[in-house]
Formats: C-alpha cells, sequence, structure tokens
C-alpha cells in the first residue's frame, strides 16, 4: 500500500514497496485486493490495474548491476513471473490466469520511483536501454490468482508487437514512420500511448521544435509602436541584419531581452505574437503591469529605432490544420496569441465555422476590438461573443454584461465538435477547459496557453507551500549565469547542482519531470540560449532548440523558456 518515504529532502507518496503475498487475492478492474498505487495519475486506470515483471530479469540485473539483495516485488510488480519476456509478449496479448482474463495494455511507464526501491538512480533509464521495461496487464474478467498459477495465452495480439519493441518505438531514436502506424492498429494499446504515438506522426522525424528559425538571440530593430488599449501597447519588429523574417506559426510567442539602460541588468520575458505572420517582421503586444519592470520599460522607454535581442518563434499553443469548427476563447491580453490565429484564418478565406469569443472589463480596455471584427468579416461562418465585466455608460461594442463564462458559450451554442484555444488568466482557463470537458469536448481538443510558468509536474512529491521564484539558498555560485525567462530569475550556476533541474527545483520554479534520467522527456524545456552538455547521455536527443533539465548541465550562459 502507499506510503511515505524522504527522498533528497522532500517526501514522495508510492506504494512501489511491494512483498510477496500467500494465498489467492481477487484481480479487480483496477488493481488486487490488498495492493494500492500512489499516483493514481501515473499508475492508476483500467490500463495499469496489473503490473507484471520476469524472474528472467530478476537474474539478468542481478549480474548487470552485481548485486544479490533483490527480493520479488523490488520493480514494483504486482505479478512476478517465470516467462512472458518483454520481446515475445506482444501488447493485445491475452492471457487465462487463475479464474481471471488479463489482455496486455503498455510497457511500464518511465518512472524515477523505481530509481528510488532500487537504490539505483539511472534505473529508469537502464530498463529501457536492455530493453526489460515489464508491462502492465488489463482486466478484462475479475477473477482470483495465486503464487503457482499456470499463465496460458488465449489470443495473440494484432500486429504482433512486442513490448520491448513498443517501448523503444517511443522512448528511443528513429519513430519509424511504418511501424508508428501499426502500433496505432492495436486496439489495445492504451489510450495514452497512442496518444504519443499520434503526436510522433503529426511532428514528422525532426519534431516539431526543429522548424526553430534560428537559433540563440537576434537582434530586432522596432519599427512600430502603436496603442491597443488603456494598458495594452503592440511593438513591431524587424531583423537588424535585413534577412527575412521567418514567418511564425500563428499562436506562437518570442522570448526577448530587453536593456532597460547603461549598467541595468537585463530583463527576459516572454510574450505571445498577435500579428499575421508574415517575412518582414513580427509584432507583440505587451499590457502594463503594475509594478513591471519589462512591460514598465516597453510602455514608457521603448522607442521606434531601438535594437532588442529575441530568441525564435516557438510554442506548441499554435493552431491547428482540419475543416472543424475553430472556437478562439480570451480574456484580456490573452487575445493576443489567438488574434494571429485569426489573422491567418481571414487571410486565407477560412470555410471553417469560426467563433471568437472575448471578455474584458470595458470598451477602455477592450484590446483589438476593430482589428478582430474586420477579421471577423472576411470569414464566410464568423460568430463573435464578446462580454463586458464592468461596462460604462458609453460601451457598445460587446454583446454581454458580465464575465465570459462557461454558461455563455452554452447559452451562445457552441459546438462541442470544435477545436478550441483558451488564453487568459489561469482559474478563467481552467474553469472553461473543465466545463468544456463536462460537456463532452474532447480533451485533445481543447489547447491552452498559460502566461508565466506552466503548472508543475512533480509525480508522487508530496506538495509543500507554494513559493514565488527565488535565489537558491546559501553562498552564491560562480559559474555561468542561468536565465529563466518566464520566471524573471536569472542565478549564477553552482556545479554543486547535478542536474539544470536540480537549480530550478532549489529556486522553486515550476518544472515538470517523470525519469530524471534522459528517457520520458517530460523535462524537455526551451533553451531560447547557449548550450548544455549531458550527463548522463539522454537515450534519444531532445528536438533541436530544446534541453533535458534532468540530465544536463550548461556549457556557458543559458537561457531556458522557464
Amino acid at each position: 500500500m502507499p506510503r511515505d518515504v524522504e527522498w533528497e529532502g522532500r517526501v514522495v507518496h508510492t506504494a512501489i514497496w511491494k512483498d510477496p503475498v500467500p494465498g489467492r487475492r481477487l484481480a479487480r478492474r483496477l488493481n488486487v485486493d490488498g495492493d494500492g498505487q500512489g499516483d493514481l495519475h501515473g499508475h492508476g486506470g483500467v490500463n495499469r490495474a496489473v503490473f507484471v515483471y520476469q524472474t528472467e530479469s530478476y537474474r539478468y540485473w542481478r549480474e548487470f548491476l552485481g548485486r544479490d539483495d533483490f527480493t520479488y516485488g523490488q520493480f514494483g510488480e504486482n505479478f512476478t513471473v517465470e516467462g512472458l519476456a518483454d520481446d515475445e509478449v506482444c501488447v493485445g496479448d491475452r492471457y487465462r490466469i487463475g479464474s481471471g482474463l488479463f489482455e496486455v495494455s503498455q510497457p511500464r511507464v518511465t518512472c524515477y520511483r523505481v530509481g528510488i526501491r532500487m537504490s539505483e538512480p539511472q534505473m529508469p533509464s537502464l530498463l529501457v536501454a536492455h530493453r526489460r521495461p515489464g508491462f502492465y496487464l488489463r482486466v478484462l474478467e475479475e477473477g482470483d490468482v495465486e503464487a503457482g498459477d499456470t499463465v496460458e495465452r488465449v489470443e495473440r495480439g494484432p500486429e504482433a508487437m512486442t513490448v520491448a519493441e513498443i517501448d523503444g518505438l517511443l522512448y528511443l531514436p528513429n519513430h519509424a514512420r511504418r511501424d508508428l502506424i501499426r502500433a496505432l492498429r492495436i486496439p489495445a494499446l492504451s489510450e495514452g500511448w497512442q496518444g504519443s504515438f499520434r503526436d510522433l506522426l503529426e511532428q514528422g522525424p525532426a519534431g516539431e521544435a526543429a522548424k526553430l528559425a534560428w537559433q540563440g538571440l537576434r537582434r530586432l530593430r522596432v519599427t512600430a509602436i502603436d496603442r491597443e488599449s488603456e494598458t495594452v501597447i503592440s511593438v513591431g519588429l524587424e531583423p537588424v541584419d535585413g534577412e527575412p523574417a521567418v514567418p511564425a506559426q500563428p499562436g506562437q510567442f518570442l522570448t526577448i531581452r530587453l536593456r532597460p539602460g547603461p549598467g541595468a541588468a537585463p530583463l527576459l520575458r516572454t510574450y505571445s505574437l498577435s500579428g499575421v505572420p508574415n517575412v518582414h517582421g513580427y509584432r507583440i503586444s505587451v499590457k502594463r503591469e503594475p509594478h513591471g519592470a519589462a512591460s514598465g520599460y516597453v510602455h514608457t522607454g521603448l522607442r521606434v529605432g531601438d535594437v532588442i535581442e529575441a530568441g525564435a518563434p516557438r510554442g506548441s499553443f499554435i493552431l491547428r490544420a482540419g475543416d472543424r469548427p475553430v472556437v478562439l476563447i480570451s480574456a484580456g491580453v490573452g487575445a493576443t496569441p489567438v488574434l494571429a490565429m485569426l489573422h491567418v484564418l481571414a487571410a486565407g478565406r477560412s470555410d471553417r465555422q469560426v467563433w471568437w469569443l472575448h471578455g474584458a472589463r470595458s470598451g477602455a480596455e477592450h484590446a483589438f476590438a476593430a482589428e478582430a471584427r474586420g477579421l471577423l468579416e472576411r470569414l464566410p461562418d464568423a460568430h463573435r461573443v464578446v462580454c463586458y465585466s464592468q461596462p460604462q455608460p458609453d460601451d457598445r461594442d460587446f454583446d454581454i454584461a458580465g464575465r465570459l463564462t462557461p454558461a455563455v458559450l452554452e447559452e451562445a451554442g457552441v459546438p462541442t465538435g470544435a477545436d478550441f484555444y483558451l488564453c487568459g488568466p489561469g482559474t478563467f482557463m481552467r474553469d472553461l477547459a473543465a466545463a468544456l470537458t463536462a460537456r463532452g469536448v474532447a480533451p485533445d481538443r481543447v489547447s491552452s496557453e498559460f502566461f508565466g510558468p506552466d503548472d508543475s509536474m512533480t509525480p508522487g512529491v508530496v506538495a509543500a507551500p507554494g513559493r514565488a521564484p527565488h535565489l537558491p539558498p546559501g553562498e552564491p555560485g560562480a559559474g555561468p549565469l542561468i536565465s529563466f525567462s518566464r520566471s524573471n530569475l536569472a542565478v549564477a550556476w553552482d556545479p554543486a547542482f547535478a542536474s539544470l533541474l536540480e537549480l530550478a527545483e532549489a529556486c522553486d520554479i515550476n518544472v515538470r519531470w517523470s525519469c530524471r534520467t534522459g528517457v520520458c522527456h517530460t523535462c524537455e524545456t526551451g533553451l531560447v540560449s547557449g548550450d548544455v552538455s549531458y550527463r548522463p547521455d539522454p537515450l534519444e536527443p531532445p528536438a533541436p532548440g530544446s534541453a533535458l533539465i534532468c540530465c544536463s548541465q550548461p556549457s556557458g550562459e543559458v537561457t531556458l523558456d522557464l
């Protein structure tokens, strides 16, 4: 059952400590009686009801690691089995064990907790690299099982792709398109793995980040400054070198470095691109924030002709092709990335049904009102709903007095079979996304863009009180400067940290990780500028313009999209 264990100064809630039990146990739809899962997001559900590991692999690891202290259950498995090797068992195979019927659903998901249990931090990477991950079973018919029961295969899975083959297809290099298509033809493969393989197919061989227009920072000249509302201005930018500006994808952002004055520390910020993608330049739109050093400088100190530095357009919040309706939902300055999407739809006279839903406080703070209206007029099937939460007596260009809420979408008849794009305050987007899912919208059809740092993903770690990003405790390091662009923090590197991830954690910066050994790519982060080295080397390198922060160290000054 789950327990709390101490790990590197944190508390981890985990059920990976398992012991053999005598007698018969009922294997149920979600688990085996008497067993528990500490992290239901990573290890629970019908597709991960029973984890299987093999005695042959125990013998292999005893020899490879030179250890003789293993006990059954040490790899976190529910069934320790003789036979059923990962390079022989296929996803979709069905087995009769005791009175239950089971189906192979997926390989083990790489997880740092097996490293904790084995006292071997590299264990998640070793399991994949040595093609011995183990696998999960789905319970098709609940039944009693007992040590000593015969495992009888009753049906071979379609496509006959082994557990090791499926595991390597996701985590190792060379994601062959033919094999990805084969894997997606296996109905038994869990939804999460199918989604990962679909993403690989859509990205192509090099991944979306390979399309970065340039590496590092490029000098851009300010060509225009336009006021959009009382609090928002737009800034036009063109490359100083005279070379074309590689068009961004609609919805992406720029990371820019500002120098407010001689001797002043540079300011790093990320701003969404709000204009139509073209080869001439870029347009960002910036809201003046109270006490905001960067936004204050942009609004009061930046002038036409000034030069700033910027990383290449990046971000996965982009308009998808297709013929489904498009629903663009924003609040305040959150209109910027979805406005770029609207520009692309209008430029192509798209025949897709397009919905523009926007919330502002009043007309004085309604940025891009005329621009959005003009773009919608160029579309054959456009719908607009604008909400003012505090309309003034002379305001006219709105439809609803009140906030933009899920009820507004329902009353307007927004179709559920659409692609949804949300940008605005975090609570606004979370409430709308939850309401859309409750209405039956598929979660993968809802895309959100958050300003500032992403939410953390630290599986199994017991949450501690949140803190704003800060310098790490102790004496400052003497190494190169590490800048976290979304967290507005720059820190000198200290080689006492094993990785950039550990430095970010010491600063209480929101991070996302799972394996911590360069396998799963959950920690893959935009590398705006600089270079890194790896220790240990990842099983597959990250996409160009990115870094795996769980196993990387800086080779000089580095700017990360964190």
